[in-house]
């Protein structure tokens, strides 16, 4: 057996960072946990002069890949420097060089993750990625491992702290979505380009990477449906609050039999729900099991130590597993064939709010538009607007498919006596078992 694991690390950045200074300061625990010692033999970089905010020898650095994707010393890859095809390269390199790989790398995994596990297997390497949804939060293992005996039916969390943190803001404090979005860049909550976040296309690469492993089918990121928060407003949020509901943007993957649903999208959810506690920049994601029933996971969802710790508990494992000679074993591919649900199998309820025309028959007409979808009403107000000749009319329905809803939606567009279709949610955790 090895006295010795050395590690080759790809990007030095926070969470690079974080990684190495784990390692130096937990060497005893390491040790403990593995029975040898742990030791980052060599960091990818970009520049070898670029001040840092930790102490490591310049000779660890280098600029060129292949100095630890070819070294024969080099036990583990670590890669956290982000980018899909470099990374996608490396790692396919690093396994073929028999070389076992922690990524922490979502964008990767949600979109090659089929491909890596297999190129894994073949290769007997392990390759694990739990840091690559909800940071410090053992959310992948759980699924692989803590449920491996049960049936996952159904996945709902909040996995992107940056819209959780402007979200939780907006509600707050009554603030406008574009000015919690600057708020949130200053604090570094939020990119320069917040893009990806605030689309949700983040937390839709998250949701391919659970829905894969949960219903264990080869989700696509093509497969979710996704639809951002940047069109929220801070009056959608206060009705929502007075129906009794909190504003999230909520990853839900659901599996009926063996048809799926997957999407993203800002959901309203009850004040009573776990979910809608979880504030600023947390992540929580609650898993149903046939067996288990509801359980959450919370915590920190981002972040250089969170992630970190993720990424070397990843570490441990692989360690563990070359003490025990039974690397390249973990990875379960795809067991079912992937069915998507149609959209007149997707059930739920709805928020909808929009002006019509204050005149009489106004109202009769919109009635008429949800019943031709056979779809009825829950919870319904309607407020004069002064000086417009329009009245405001918000409201929940019961449960209706997600079909009938886009047929009601185009109705509402087209008709005379609406003014304005404002805004249009899904209600999350109040399902019919359908």
């Amino acid at each position: 057996m090895k006295d010795c694991i050395s590690i080759g690390l790809l990007g030095l950045g926070t969470v690079g960072s974080g990684v190495v200074k784990i390692v130096e300061d937990h060497q005893d625990r390491l040790a403990h946990q593995i029975g040898c010692s742990v030791q980052v033999k060599k960091v990818l970089v970009k520049d070898l002069e670029k001040e840092r905010s930790i102490s490591i020898q310049k000779d660890l650095l280098t600029t060129d890949a292949f100095e630890i994707l070819d070294d024969a010393d080099v036990d583990v890859v670590v890669e956290v420097m982000g980018g899909i095809e470099d990374a996608r390269q490396y790692i396919l390199h690093a396994l073929r060089n028999k070389k076992h790989v922690v990524t922490a790398n979502k964008d990767l995994m949600a979109l090659y993750g089929t491909e890596l596990l297999r190129v894994a297997n073949e290769n007997k390497c392990d390759l694990f990625y739990e840091a690559s949804v909800a940071g410090g939060i053992p959310i992948i293992r759980s699924l692989v491992d803590g449920l491996a005996s049960d049936r996952v039916t159904k996945l709902m969390g909040i996995v992107n702290g940056t819209t959780n943190f402007i979200l939780t803001k907006m509600s707050n404090e009554g603030k406008a979505y574009e000015d919690v979005l600057k708020e949130a860049q200053e604090l570094g909550f939020a990119e320069a380009d917040p893009t990806s976040d605030v689309e949700g296309l983040d937390a839709a690469r998250k949701m391919t990477i659970l829905a894969k492993l949960g219903f264990s089918m080869d989700v696509e990121l093509e497969d979710v449906q996704v639809r951002g928060i940047s069109s929220v407003s801070s009056e959608d949020i206060d009705f929502a609050k007075y129906f009794g509901y909190t504003m999230k943007l909520i990853g839900y993957a659901k599996r009926n039999d063996n048809r799926i649903e997957v999407s993203v999208g800002p959901t309203l959810i009850a004040h009573n729900h776990p979910l809608a506690s979880v504030s600023n920049e947390f992540n929580a994601v609650y898993v149903y099991g046939e067996a288990v029933g509801e359980t959450m996971f919370y915590g920190p969802g981002a972040g250089s130590l969170p992630t970190a710790t993720a990424i070397v508990s990843d570490l441990v494992a692989v360690m563990k597993n070359m003490r025990l000679g039974v690397n390249g074993t973990s990875a379960v591919l795809p067991q079912y064939p992937k069915e998507i649900k149609e959209d007149h199998e997707i059930y739920f309820k709805s928020f909808f709010r929009f002006t019509v025309k204050d005149q009489i028959g106004s109202f009769a007409e919109i009635t008429s538009i949800f019943t031709e979808s056979d779809i009825s009403f829950e919870k319904i107000i309607q407020v004069p607007l002064k000086h417009k000749g329009l009245a405001e009319i918000i409201l929940v329905t019961h449960h209706a498919s997600y079909s009938a809803y886009k047929k009601v939606l185009e109705n509402l567009e087209t008709s005379d006596v609406v003014d304005e279709v404002r805004s249009y949610y899904r209600i999350a955790g109040e399902d019919l078992d359908v």
